[in-house]
């Protein structure tokens, strides 16, 4: 379609550029037709030659153009509006300049200079509209009363550097769905931003063949929904898209400098990647690991073993904030709810883990020895 519009608006341009000029050419050259007839011819004639010109050129554009996007998608709303602004400031005091200039009829004053006024004073005025965005901020906050003091400036800069609007939500965070309590305590601001090759991940998820897969899915669409339904706080679903990018992390981190946004999630993979692409990241696994009770030896918990593990017919169970508990004996109760003993706790890079055992395993052998310690000693019978 591009590709199209352009070629189109290349053909309008010839046509008209032919419809001016070339009938200076034809009077050169002592050419004599019909009126009408030489109008058709000249428009004709411009149309396709810049026709020719643009299929060479399309590409170029269209590459110059997407590079251009790509630059005013990085930057703020603030810093587009003020170069912006201020460019359309510098090109109404440069034709005001050459309002005179026009009037001398002197070649190249009256029409190559006044060019090189509006160039220059665009240019300006879109340097001083972006170079300056504090000092126009605080300018007008305080023409509004908002600061009241300039020394208040430097607060506000740092506030607005910290601050991030939108809380970009990825697959991973939606499953687990401690996002929904975390709202609900109050400690997100902004608002929500959920891309819909998010959404579409998690509808793949939900319509895998295997169950557990299946039921991440779904719990994923269940947490959504109640989001967007409650509105605790402002949720909004984001169409853009990134075609030349294949990886769902990889888009969300385009996303996040796109929107100048805050990827929420508890993929500690993602979490790496994220720390070398300059995009902030919330990792709730990090918050509940800031907050979670110390956990220590002898200590009784309930969990239910929910899969295997890898060495000593171990099992592992999940605390509710996602810590791993590795059973020991665990593989004898698939699916049951179980108290276990805390025996020890590793810290590591990927999250805590604690390692536990049947509280009934040790049970049974105290018991008896207590009982075989309490008991009297038989006597031998003698006759």
């Amino acid at each position: 379609m591009r590709k199209g519009f352009i070629r189109f608006v290349f053909a309008v341009v010839g046509a008209a550029i032919g419809f001016y000029y070339l009938p200076v050419i034809w009077i050169a050259m002592n050419v004599h037709m019909q009126h009408s007839l030489l109008i058709f011819i000249d428009l004709f004639i411009g149309a396709l030659i810049f026709w020719l010109l643009s299929l060479a050129m399309t590409d170029w554009i269209i590459a110059g153009t997407k590079r251009v996007e790509k630059y005013l998608a990085k930057q703020s709303p603030i810093y587009l509006f003020f170069g912006s602004l201020l460019t359309i400031v510098g090109l109404v005091m440069a034709v005001l300049i050459s309002v005179p200039l026009w009037r001398t009829n002197i070649p190249v004053i009256d029409n190559i200079l006044p060019i090189l006024l509006m160039l220059i004073f665009s240019y300006f005025g879109f340097r001083l509209g972006t170079t300056r965005l504090d000092d126009w901020r605080n300018f007008f906050q305080r023409r509004a009363g908002v600061e009241g003091q300039a020394q208040i400036g430097d607060v506000t800069k740092q506030k607005d550097k910290n601050y991030h609007h939108y809380k970009i939500l990825d697959t991973n965070i939606l499953i687990d769905g401690r996002i929904y309590d975390l709202v609900k305590t109050g400690f997100l601001e902004g608002t929500l931003l959920v891309p819909n090759f998010v959404l579409y991940e998690l509808q793949y998820i939900a319509d895998s063949g295997e169950s557990i897969k299946r039921v991440r899915g779904r719990r994923g669409l269940d947490i959504l929904n109640k989001l967007r339904k409650e509105k605790i706080v402002p949720i909004e679903m984001s169409d853009e898209d990134f075609d030349d990018i294949k990886e769902v992390d990889s888009k969300l981190i385009a996303l996040a400098k796109k929107v100048d946004g805050v990827i929420v999630t508890n993929d500690w993979n993602l979490n790496k990647v994220i720390q070398f692409q300059n995009v902030k990241v919330l990792n709730i696994n990090n918050l509940a690991k800031s907050l979670r009770p110390r956990v220590i030896p002898g200590e009784q918990l309930e969990v239910q073993v929910v899969k295997k593990g890898t060495e000593r017919q171990q099992g592992v169970a999940y605390l509710d904030d996602g810590t791993m508990v590795v059973v020991e004996d665990g593989r004898f109760y698939m699916n049951q709810q179980l108290m276990v003993e805390v025996t020890s706790a590793l810290q590591t890079d990927a999250g805590r883990m604690i390692f536990a055992r049947p509280v009934h395993s040790t049970k049974g052998i105290n018991d008896r020895a207590h009982n075989s310690s309490d008991q009297p000693k038989s006597k031998k019978k003698t006759d």
